[in-house]
C-alpha cells in the first residue's frame, strides 16, 4: 500500500505542466487526485472530455490528424514473448513512422522506486495518461517520470533510445558530445543526448505512431485512448506459450528466477509460493485482457487484434501483412527486406536480447529447455488462458519433447 506522501508524488507527476515542450497543451483538471490511501482518478469528464487536456485547433488541423491519416498503434505484451521483434516490424516501416520502445520503462521503474512495487491501481492509469500524451507527440508527461531529471528537455538516459530508429536520425539525431556520458546511445551513428523537444516535433511529422509496453496489465485501462477523439488507436496483443515464455525469463532474467531453478532440479514446488500466484496472476491478466478484445465491445470494435508470436514466428510475412492490413499501413518494400533478412539469421547473431532470429526455430526450442514438472505446473496455472489461445497440454514427458507432436492449435482469431 502506498503511503500517502508517496502517493502525492505520484500524483504530482500525474498533472499536466505546462512547459515549453507543450505549447499547445493546457490543463483543465488533474489527471488523478490521491486522498488518503485511495486513488480517484476522475470520473465526471462527458463523452467529448475524456481526456483531461483541451488541444486547440492548430494540433486538430496537423495533417497527420486528418480522417484516415495518422495511426497511433500500440503492441500489448509481457516480457519474453517476442515483443521487441514483432516491435521491429514497425520500427523497419520507414520514414513515416515514429516508433517508440518501452517508454513505460521510466514510469514503472519511478512508481517501484517510490512504492517499493509497482501498485496496479496507480500504475494503471499512470501508464494510460503517460500513453495518450505520447500519442500526441507530448514528452513533458513522460519527463517526469525519467531519472535524473531532463535539463532544458535534453537526457541522455531515456530507457533504449537506442531501439528507436526515430530517435536516432536527423533532425533528432545532433552532434555528439565528447565526454558527455549516454546511459542509451544510438547503435549506427553518434548522437548526442536526446532533446525531447526535437523528437516532440519530428514525432508530428510522422504519419504514423507505434508503441510498444510490456508493462501494461489490463486492456480495459486503455478505453480512453480508444474513445478519444484525437487519436485513431489500433491495440495489437502479443501472446505466447507461457511455458516457453517461463523458459525464456529462466535464462534472461537468471537472479529473478532462482526459485524457479531450484525447484527445477531436485524439489517440489509449491503451488502457493508467491512466484507461483504471480505466474498465475499474469495469466489471468492476459487472459482477461483477450476475452475483451475478441467479444469486440463497441470502443474496441476494428481496433483490435490478438496475435500469437508463434504464428508470425512460423509465417512472418504473412502475419505481418495481416498487422498491416489491420492497421490500414502501407506494407513497404523497406519492410519485407527486412523480415526476410530477420527472420532467417544466423546463430552468430541471435542472442537473448536479438531482434534476429531464425523465428522458425525459437518456437520450439523450449520444449527441451524446461522440465517436465514446471511445465505441469504451468498447464494447471494458466491453463485457462492456454485453452483460449489454442496451446496444447503435454499429456507427458515423452509428448513433451517429441517435435513431431505440435503443441500449437491451429486457429484463427477473428
Amino acid at each position: 500500500m502506498l503511503r500517502s506522501d508517496e502517493q502525492t508524488r505520484v500524483s504530482d507527476k500525474l498533472s499536466p505542466k505546462l512547459t515549453p515542450l507543450t505549447p499547445l497543451l493546457r490543463p483543465t483538471a488533474s489527471v488523478s487526485s490521491i486522498q488518503g490511501h485511495k486513488i480517484s482518478v476522475l470520473s465526471n469528464l462527458s463523452q467529448t472530455e475524456i481526456s483531461p487536456y483541451q488541444v486547440n485547433n492548430s494540433v486538430q488541423e496537423s495533417p497527420s490528424s486528418e480522417a484516415g491519416g495518422r495511426k497511433h498503434i500500440l503492441l500489448l505484451a509481457t516480457t519474453r514473448t517476442g515483443s521487441s521483434f514483432v516491435g521491429e516490424f514497425f520500427n523497419q516501416q520507414g520514414s513515416n513512422m515514429f516508433y517508440l520502445f518501452e517508454p513505460l520503462w521510466h514510469v514503472e521503474r519511478m512508481l517501484t522506486v517510490e512504492s517499493g512495487g509497482t501498485n496496479a491501481t496507480v500504475a494503471g492509469p499512470a501508464y494510460r495518461d503517460v500513453l495518450r500524451q505520447l500519442f500526441l507527440c507530448d514528452f513533458s508527461l513522460l519527463e517526469s517520470f525519467i531519472e535524473p531529471p531532463p535539463q532544458e528537455h535534453v537526457t541522455s538516459f531515456l530507457f533504449r533510445r537506442e531501439s528507436s530508429q526515430s530517435l536516432c536520425e536527423d533532425p533528432i539525431c545532433t552532434p555528439f558530445v565528447k565526454k558527455e556520458f549516454e546511459r542509451y546511445h544510438c547503435r549506427l551513428r553518434r548522437c548526442g543526448p536526446l532533446n525531447l523537444t526535437l523528437a516532440s516535433h519530428s514525432c508530428m511529422q510522422k504519419k504514423h505512431l507505434a508503441i510498444k509496453s510490456v508493462r501494461v496489465r489490463q486492456l480495459e485501462t486503455l478505453r480512453p485512448l480508444a474513445e478519444d477523439p484525437r487519436l485513431d488507436m489500433k491495440f495489437i496483443q502479443l501472446v505466447r506459450d507461457p511455458r516457453a515464455v517461463l523458459a525464456s525469463r529462466m535464462v534472461a532474467f537468471s537472479s529473478k528466477y532462482k526459485n524457479w531453478k531450484k525447484w527445477a532440479m531436485d524439489r517440489d514446488v509449491p503451488v502457493d509460493d508467491d512466484e507461483v500466484r504471480k505466474l498465475k496472476g499474469n495469466c489471468d491478466n492476459i487472459r482477461v485482457s483477450a476475452e475483451i478484445g475478441l467479444k469486440q465491445p463497441a470502443w474496441l470494435r476494428g481496433r483490435y487484434m490478438l496475435l500469437r508470436y508463434e504464428d508470425i514466428a512460423r509465417f512472418p510475412m504473412s502475419k505481418a501483412a495481416d498487422m498491416y492490413n489491420f492497421t490500414g499501413l502501407p506494407f513497404s518494400s523497406k519492410l519485407e527486406e527486412w523480415i526476410l533478412k530477420s527472420t532467417q539469421a544466423s546463430k552468430e547473431v541471435t542472442g537473448v536480447y536479438s531482434t534476429q532470429k531464425n523465428s522458425s526455430e525459437q518456437v520450439e526450442k523450449w520444449r527441451f529447455s524446461i522440465p517436465f514438472k514446471l511445465v505441469q505446473l504451468v498447464e494447471k496455472v494458466c491453463g485457462p488462458a492456454m485453452t483460449l489461445f489454442g496451446y496444447r497440454f503435454a499429456e507427458n514427458k515423452e509428448m513433451l519433447t517429441d517435435i513431431s507432436v505440435s503443441l500449437i492449435e491451429e486457429k484463427t482469431f477473428l
